[in-house]
Order: structure tokens, then C-alpha cells, then sequence
């Protein structure tokens, strides 16, 4: 009997760790790697033409054969001849590098290579004749794809015989154990003739002088562009450690057009230009690089080395194939009165963590430890303004918009003339009938809603001056308005991400394919919020009730990066989330925070990278936290919802955002409190709150009064790094998660340990596997009970389905509820880590209905193609 004991231990320890497995693949930052399988040479990939076996198109892979560099910045060469004389063009390019031994690769095409051996040292040049450059890559930049029907000419006439590539090695050190190195990149060639000729375009400074300590340094580039018209359609910029931002502009007539702006510090990739426009002679094409000396002791100039500098903004276009030219330069130092009236946004550096600067470049050859990490760090600002510790609010009962005739209020926002607008749902509800457990919308049948679910109402009498919207949306959610006067909005039952102007009507933007819910760039599953950076005009998207993502695209639906994934264990960690429900940008931090919802949590990232900066988590808040919002000076403002899990009241919180103290607390004296759906907060204190139960859009005001003393209790404002904050909550979780069952259960297994010495009795052996099924069906109970005495008798759209008995309850069929369905997802076919979670909101519950089997395929709409997935 003791050894079917222990084979039972074993068992069930190794399902247990079998439970690990199912974690999500997405990870909170991506950057594009490779682990190929290596030959005798520590190479890998063929180095004769591979050939599509469904097309004529073939790929060239092109690496450097095994190299071991013994000095520190060295330039190495390798030339691969075309295969073929006649006509080609170039559609696709993959890297095969990593930014701990590649400083930065670049792939040239020539008609006669400077060399002929197996490589060489090419510090004096790629080519003997004229070269084009047709790929660059540093800091691990992800691959980069041409837009359909546009290619660079290679064989023919076009002056290109050989494949030339490039690498620079940064720091010998990375090779102290003498592996060889295979950097390289695979391009894919058709030999099918492409319409548009792809080229690029080099910004390039000669003669920058970056002094020593110097807070902020310009380098600008400026050149009369005489070509034949030219497309822009991707950028990537280059420098060393000291650059900050680099950008790029069309002038026009005297008007500047951003062409794209972005950190050198981040992947160099090429991204999409920011909107589609044309180079037509007689432009200006302008190029600032920002440099900051701090750090440095001696002035740094251009140069080959990592601890020289540069100023490059390379631009991919494609031009008319009939006065295609492939490759052009601009190296004149711009004028200093033309860039007097450049945007001021080429002066802002793009934040980047520090950690990331690190990274950059190899080792930072040529550079103490603590000189390179003051490199990048943005200058210190001057302290907040202490916050009153008094702050607090009350309900302004007076004000009459609580009167308002709305349903579900999804969304708040305020516009530029400081006016409330809300976003509601009328007539429809979000209930257990809405969405089959595949998350398509259930009710179509009932048609958009007919009346006007945008409104703007004056703050002050909740008179209406604005409403739109008829006709539009099914079961609205979040909504921003940008600065311009844009409304942003969400509707789960869609999919969708709409954009509409500030007079209303046909949405300028549409994201995501109508009733069809996915987990890719062209889809969403129920997304949740938008916020639009005020500097950049970047928008993020929170995606979703079914999704874990914060998605980021560049001002014209360009998508850029994604991050995020569905915790894989009890406690989630940094980037993981449950329901990221609502945004709020912090410009004046450059970072973006997300109200994780079923974590309990509010957390921040930085803007541009997606790096977590920091986590804030009260007690207070409970289980849920479902909105947020920032005004500047420092302050964030959010509101909690009911859990079967706790007691805590549902109330609003007023935060001192530096530190994540709770200021105080608030709640409505008029109704009160049922789902506090969003928040939204004007910069002189006003707060509106929405409620999707009580239909309800409440406003507070502060108070100059003296009230009740401040909660502090409980606060875990967390700003550490990851591995930290795992560590954290690994130590500290046998303390904090050790109930008196618990002690009981390791006081019987003791018990048990000790009677096995002498003898395992066969009843406490049966009682032991009866355990579980006991704890299990008890939990079913008290759910039960909990979710009736909770939401009993409020209203229709609030009752509890009778499909799926106790095992319907135990599949999280509610805000907060156990996840078996998500923890044991087999993530087959488009269903991802949430997809198998029963996404719900608050009590607004799905259908448990297995009935609808089918996945078909849907095309999505017609998009500007996107040269390159940026990371």
C-alpha cells in the first residue's frame, strides 16, 4: 500500500508540473532571435539558392562563414554572386544576428566586390565600384518585408552582379570562447517583375561635434531633393550611445512634414513612415539627430568605433519603375535658419529605460562601467509639488447629469473644451446571452443601436451640446478623446477600435474586422480601451476581455508592437494581465498605465517600449480595479468593482502617482456604487465617474472641508525590476497565503508522515483522496451562495445563468472566477491563453453554449501595407 502511495505522490507532482507548460508564448517585449541548428562549421542555413516549390521565387541565404573576430570594432566583408544574370528583385529580407556580438550588419549591392576571398577586412569599403545599400539591421530589429509589388533590381541592368555584406563587431570580448559567428541575413528573390523599384534614401553627418557634459546637442542634415518623385513608405535611424531621438521631415513650401521620428536606442528596424505622403522635386528633405554629452569626458565625433558617434535616418522608398533610382545620399550640414522653425517634437527624446541602453551596442567598448550607464538617462525632474495630504472629494448633489437618461455607461472622457462625454449602450446590455463561448457576438439580430451613444454634455448643467454615433455600434465599452477633438472608442461585440472626428459621423479609422474575434494585428478580441500619447500621436489599445495584450500603433493604424500575456501561475507577474480594462497616458513620465482588472492592480510601462516601470496595489482595492486616469501634478485617480472573493467597498481612490499613496477615498452620496465602470478626471480635481449598472454618470469636486482621516494602510507601491518583484512575492508568499486550514493540512500531513513509518493506515489514505472533491464542491457552494447574495435580485441583465451547473460556476463564469477553463487550454487553433476563459464583465455574463462549432476564415479589410513588424 505505500507504494501505490508514493506512485500516487509522484503522479499527481508531475501533473502539477505539467501545469507550467501552459504558458502563453507571447512575451512582454519581443525582439527577433534565432536558434538555428548548427553544421561543422558553427553555421547553419544553405548556401545555394533555395527554390519555392510553389512559386519561381527562390531564397539566398548570405552570412558571414564562421568568423572569430580578435579585435574590438572590427569590419569584416563576405560577396555572394547572384545566381542569375537575367532581372530580379529583392521582396523580403530575415536577419540572422544578435545585438550581444553584432554591433550592426549592412548588405550592399555592387557590380564588382573590393575583394575576392572568402571575406575580408572591409574598413575601406564594401565594393570597387559604386555601391547601393539595400538592408541595414542593428539591436536586434525583426525582419522587414516589402509592401506587395514593390522590389529592389538586382542582376540585369541594374549594376548589381554581387551581395555584399557588411558586419560590424563591436566588442571582441563576446568572443573570449572563440565560437565562430554566422551573422548574416536570408533575402528572398522573385524574378517576377515588380512595378515599383524599391531604394534608399541616407540622411548621413560628416562633421558632428558632440562636447563633453553638453545636455543637448543637434545634428541636422538637410538636402533640395531633385529626383523623380519617391514614396517614403518605412524609416530606421541609427546612432551610437549618445542619441536620443532622431527624425526625419518633407519641407514643403515652408511646411514641415514628419516623415518618421523614433529612439536609436530601440531596434533599429524600419518602421512604417508615419503617414503616407511623396518626395516631389524642389522638397526638402530635413534630418535632426538629438545627442545628449553627458557622461562623456572628451568630445565625441563621428567614426567607425561604438565609442564614436553618428547621425543616420535611412528612408525606404519605392519610386515608378521607369526613373527608378535604387540609392541616394544627403550629407549637407542643414542650415541653421531653416531649422529654427522645425517641429518642436524633434527636440523631445523618446524615453527608454535604462536597462535597454545597456544593451546597446556590444559592451560599450571603449567605456567605463559608470559612464556608460549615465548614457540616455533623461535629466532628472524637478520634484512634484508635495500633495495635499487633505485632498478630497464629494459628491457636487447638485449637479443634475446624474439625472441623465442613459443605459449602460461604458466610457468617460473629456474633450478639448474641458466638456463630459459619454458612452453608453442605451438600449442594448451586455448579458449571458451576448457572446457563445467562442466570443461572437450572439445577438445581431437586434441591429445596431438606433439612438446616439456618444454624447457631450456640459460639466456644469449635464446639458447636451453634442450627440452622435446612430447606427454605429452594438455593445460600446472604452472611450478617449485625442486632442484634436477625436473620439476613440471600443465596442466589444464588433471587435473594434473606431476612430471618429469631433463633429461625429463615418469613422476616419476602423481596426479589427467587424464580429470577429482574433488575436493578431488585424484582430481583436472584446478590446477594452484606447489612449493616444499626446506627443507622439501614437494610440495603444487595450485588447481584452479575451486577449492580455496593450497593443501599439503608430497615428494612422500602422501597427508597431505588442506586449503582454495571461499569467501563468496564482500571482501574476510584471506585464501579465487579467482583463486590461482601462489606460491612462502620464505624459509628463512618458509612460502608460493599465487598470490590470482582475489582478487587482494598476500597472505602468513606459510608453515607447513597453518596459514596466511599476505596479501600485492596495489592499483597498480588492480584487478588481476597473478604471483609471491621470491629470498632471501628479496624481491618479481610480475606482474598484465588486469580487465574490472580497468585501472591500466599491469607492473611488485619489493616488499620489510618484509614490502610490492612497490620498483618500470617495463615494456618492445619491445611489451608490454598482459597477463603477470608468473614471475620468479634469485638470482643476472635477472627477466623473460612470456606472454600467446603475446607468448612472456621477460628478465630484474637491473639497476644502475637513474630512475623515486618510487610509494608508496595506500600500505595495512596487517600482523594481521583475526577477525582483517574483522574489517578492515568492518569499512572501507562504506568510501571506498560510490560512488556519492550511496550517491545519500541513499539521495532518506530518501526521500522516510520522503513522507511515509504523504503518499507512487504509482509511487515512481513502480520506486523503476524498479531500479535494470535498474542497472542491464546498467552493462550488460558497460561490454559489456568494454570487446570489451578491447580485440576487438587481436587475435582468445581472442574473446568473442556469447552464453549467457547478462546473459552469467553476469555470470563472463571472468577474473573478476560477479559470479551469483557461488553466488547462490546449491554445489550439486562434483560441489563445484568454480565449478559453468565459470573458466576462462584472456580471455581465456569456452564453455557455457549445453549440456554434464552426471557424470559418474571414478576410480582413484592405490595409496600407506595412514594410516592416516592428517590435
Amino acid at each position: 500500500m505505500a507504494s501505490i502511495v508514493s506512485s500516487f505522490i509522484v503522479l499527481f507532482l508531475l501533473l502539477q508540473d505539467s501545469c507550467y507548460c501552459f504558458r502563453s508564448p507571447l512575451s512582454v517585449f519581443k525582439r527577433h532571435q534565432e536558434s538555428p541548428s548548427s553544421l561543422s562549421n558553427g553555421c547553419s542555413g544553405p548556401t545555394r539558392p533555395v527554390t519555392s516549390p510553389d512559386s519561381s521565387d527562390f531564397t539566398l541565404d548570405i552570412r558571414m562563414p564562421g568568423v572569430t573576430p580578435t579585435e574590438s570594432d572590427t569590419y569584416l566583408c563576405k560577396s555572394y554572386r547572384l545566381p542569375l544574370e537575367d532581372e530580379a528583385y529583392v521582396v523580403d529580407f530575415r536577419p540572422h544576428a544578435n545585438m550581444d556580438t553584432t554591433h550592426h550588419m549592412l548588405l550592399f549591392g555592387c557590380n564588382s566586390p573590393a575583394s575576392t576571398d572568402d571575406y575580408w577586412d572591409c574598413g575601406a569599403g564594401p565594393c570597387t565600384d559604386k555601391s547601393s545599400i539595400m538592408y541595414a539591421w542593428a539591436r536586434n530589429a525583426p525582419p522587414t518585408k516589402l509592401p506587395k509589388g514593390v522590389g529592389f533590381k538586382v542582376g540585369g541592368n541594374s549594376g548589381i552582379k554581387y551581395f555584399v555584406l557588411q558586419v560590424h563587431y563591436g566588442d571582441a570580448k563576446a568572443f573570449q570562447d572563440n565560437h565562430k559567428d554566422c551573422t548574416g541575413v536570408t533575402v528572398q528573390i522573385t524574378p517576377d517583375r515588380q512595378p515599383l523599384i524599391a531604394g534608399i534614401y541616407l540622411s548621413m553627418s560628416m562633421d558632428t561635434v558632440i562636447p563633453p557634459g553638453e545636455k543637448a546637442v543637434y545634428s541636422d542634415i538637410a538636402c533640395v531633393y531633385e529626383k523623380p518623385t519617391m514614396h517614403p513608405f518605412a524609416y530606421r535611424v541609427h546612432t551610437h550611445q549618445l542619441g536620443q531621438v532622431v527624425s526625419g521631415f518633407r519641407i514643403r513650401n515652408g511646411k514641415w512634414t514628419l516623415i518618421g521620428r523614433q529612439s536609436p536606442q530601440l531596434p533599429q528596424a524600419f518602421y512604417p513612415v508615419e503617414e503616407p505622403l511623396e518626395i516631389r522635386p524642389g522638397d526638402i528633405i530635413a534630418t535632426r539627430c538629438l545627442f545628449t554629452g553627458q557622461g562623456r569626458t572628451s568630445n565625441t565625433y563621428i567614426g567607425g568605433t561604438s565609442s564614436d558617434e553618428m547621425c543616420n535616418l535611412y528612408i525606404m522608398y519605392y519610386m515608378d519603375a521607369a526613373r527608378a533610382s535604387s540609392y541616394m545620399t544627403c550629407v549637407r550640414t542643414g542650415d541653421a535658419k531653416l531649422f529654427q522653425d522645425i517641429p518642436a517634437i524633434a527636440n523631445i527624446p523618446v524615453p527608454v529605460d535604462p536597462d535597454m541602453v545597456m544593451m546597446a551596442h556590444g559592451h560599450h567598448h571603449g567605456m567605463k562601467e559608470p559612464e556608460a550607464r549615465n548614457i540616455q538617462k533623461q535629466p532628472k525632474r524637478e520634484e512634484e509639488e508635495v500633495l495635499d495630504q487633505g485632498f478630497h472629494l464629494e459628491e457636487d448633489v447638485d449637479w443634475p447629469g446624474v439625472n441623465l437618461k442613459v443605459g449602460q455607461v461604458s466610457g468617460l472622457a473629456l474633450d478639448p473644451n474641458n466638456n463630459l462625454v459619454i458612452f453608453h449602450r442605451s438600449d442594448h446590455v451586455w448579458d449571458e446571452n451576448s457572446f457563445d463561448r467562442k466570443f461572437v457576438y450572439q445577438q445581431r439580430g437586434i441591429g445596431p443601436i438606433e439612438e446616439s451613444a456618444i454624447l457631450v454634455v456640459n460639466p456644469n448643467t449635464s446639458a447636451i451640446l453634442q450627440s452622435t454615433g446612430r447606427n454605429l455600434f452594438y455593445l460600446p465599452h472604452g472611450l478617449t478623446v485625442d486632442s484634436d477633438g477625436n473620439f476613440w472608442v471600443t465596442d466589444v461585440a464588433l471587435h473594434q477600435v473606431f476612430k471618429l472626428g469631433p463633429n461625429g459621423g463615418a469613422p476616419l479609422l476602423t481596426l479589427g474586422v467587424a464580429f470577429q474575434p482574433g488575436n493578431d494585428k488585424r484582430h481583436f478580441c472584446q478590446p477594452t480601451d484606447v489612449a493616444v500619447d499626446p506627443i507622439t500621436g501614437n494610440f495603444f489599445v487595450s485588447d481584452g476581455y479575451c486577449n492580455s495584450r496593450i497593443v501599439q500603433y503608430s497615428p494612422h493604424g500602422m501597427f508597431i508592437m505588442e506586449w503582454g500575456e495571461e499569467p501563468s501561475l496564482r500571482f501574476a507577474k510584471p506585464g501579465e494581465f487579467r482583463i486590461p480594462h482601462s489606460l491612462a497616458m502620464v505624459p509628463d513620465e512618458g509612460q502608460l498605465c493599465v487598470a490590470d482588472r482582475e489582478n487587482g492592480r494598476i500597472q505602468c510601462f513606459q510608453a515607447e517600449t513597453g518596459h514596466f516601470v511599476k505596479e501600485i496595489k492596495h489592499k483597498e482595492f480588492g480584487s478588481e480595479v476597473f478604471a483609471i486616469s491621470y491629470i498632471s501634478g501628479g496624481i491618479l485617480f481610480a475606482v474598484n468593482g465588486r469580487s465574490y472573493w472580497d468585501t472591500v467597498p466599491v469607492q473611488g481612490f485619489v493616488m499620489n502617482f510618484s509614490t502610490g499613496e492612497i490620498l483618500s477615498t470617495f463615494v456618492p452620496v445619491r445611489k451608490s456604487f454598482d459597477m463603477p465602470h470608468d473614471i475620468v478626471a479634469s485638470e482643476d480635481g472635477t472627477v466623473f465617474v460612470g456606472d454600467a449598472h446603475a446607468d448612472t454618470v456621477w460628478k465630484f469636486s474637491p473639497s476644502e472641508n475637513e474630512h475623515r482621516s486618510v487610509k494608508k494602510g496595506g500600500i505595495e507601491v512596487e517600482e523594481i525590476t521583475e526577477t525582483e518583484i517574483l522574489e517578492t512575492h515568492v518569499r512572501s508568499r507562504p506568510k501571506s497565503n498560510t490560512t488556519a486550514t492550511e496550517q491545519h493540512h500541513g499539521q495532518a500531513k506530518q501526521t500522516v508522515v510520522e503513522k507511515s513509518r509504523v504503518g499507512v493506515s487504509f482509511v487515512l489514505i481513502i480520506t486523503l483522496l476524498i479531500i479535494p472533491v470535498v474542497v472542491l464542491v464546498a467552493i462550488a457552494i460558497f460561490i454559489r451562495w456568494r454570487k446570489g447574495r451578491i447580485y440576487g435580485g438587481e436587475g435582468e441583465h445581472k442574473s446568473e445563468p442556469s447552464s453549467g451547473g457547478i462546473l459552469g460556476k467553476l469555470r470563472g463564469k463571472g468577474s473573478g472566477g476560477l479559470n479551469l477553463g483557461t488553466f488547462f487550454a490546449s491554445h489550439k487553433g486562434y483560441s489563445r491563453k484568454g480565449f478559453d476563459r468565459l470573458s466576462t464583465e462584472g456580471s455581465d455574463q456569456e452564453k455557455d453554449d457549445d453549440g456554434s462549432d464552426s471557424e470559418e476564415e474571414y478576410s480582413a479589410p484592405t490595409i496600407p501595407p506595412v514594410p516592416v513588424s516592428s517590435s
